[in-house]
Order: structure tokens, then sequence, then C-alpha cells
């Protein structure tokens, strides 16, 4: 995990990879919280025996069930002890190349953008690369946005 204490060690980062994460097993359990979660039951995600002989030969994961443990991933990999709050602001782009199948395990990368000043303060822009597990496409790459407040 790196650490990052100060904007001007944020400032250095910036164009590095700053890590991987370890592998995270994705469970058919974890599906259908999220689908609870959410209401999105359809049956690609939570129906076992028809996803069987649908196109991916058995469940996937919800696209935005993978852009959610992005958070999860972050933990592993980032510690930004910096001055002030830190806010989620939002993602300038988000694309599921791959769809997650059920007992597939994922791991994510992440790399700083960019960091620049805003009114309230600095804005971090990081990319994540979610890979599955002897795939040749990702799961999900997007672009997050963090407002980290003086």
């Amino acid at each position: 995990m790196r650490v990052f204490t100060t904007f001007e060690e944020l400032a250095g980062a910036v164009g590095e990879d700053i890590g991987t994460t370890d592998w995270l097993e994705v469970t058919q359990d974890r599906v259908d919280a999220f689908a609870e979660a959410t209401g999105d039951h359809q049956w690609i995600h939570v129906d076992v025996e028809r996803a069987t002989a649908g196109p991916f030969g058995g469940t996937i994961a919800h696209g935005y069930l993978t852009l959610s443990l992005i958070p999860h991933f972050n933990a592993e990999l980032i510690a930004l002890e910096t001055p002030g709050a830190r806010l989620n602001y939002g993602a300038n782009k988000v694309r599921f190349p791959s769809p997650v199948k059920v007992g597939s395990r994922i791991r994510a990368t992440a790399t700083f953008l960019s960091l620049t000043d805003v009114p309230t303060g600095k804005q971090l822009v990081t990319r994540y690369t979610v890979e599955i597990e002897g795939h040749p496409k990702p799961a999900c790459v997007a672009e997050t946005v963090a407002l980290l407040l003086p």
C-alpha cells in the first residue's frame, strides 16, 4: 500500500502505476446481495439455471457491481492521509469491456492521471483497471475523480 501524506507526494506520483491488488473471487452470494441492494434482478445475474444456457455459460456480475468494488480495491492500494476531507466527486469515464463470470477472480491496478487545483482544493483523477484472471480483456476501466479539501 502506498501512503500519501502531502499533495506534493501525490503530484509526484501522477503518471505512475500505483500497484496491483490481491485477487478477489466474485461469488454468487455477492452478486445476489448486489441485486437485492439495487433491485436489478436480471436473470443473467441471479438465475443460475437459466444463465447456464445463456450466452456466457453461467451468471455474470453486474457491471456496476464490478465498478462498486473500486473502493475495496483502493483501500488495498492507497492511503490518502492528506489534511482535510476526501470526497468522491464522480467518474469521467467508465467502460465494461468484458463480463465477469461468477466464480472468476478479479483484481485492480491504479494510476494517478492528474492532480489539479480547483476552487475547493485539489482534484485527483485515478484510472482503475479491473482485470479478470486468465482473461485478455479487462472487466472495467474507470476514471474516478476525488476532491481533496485543504
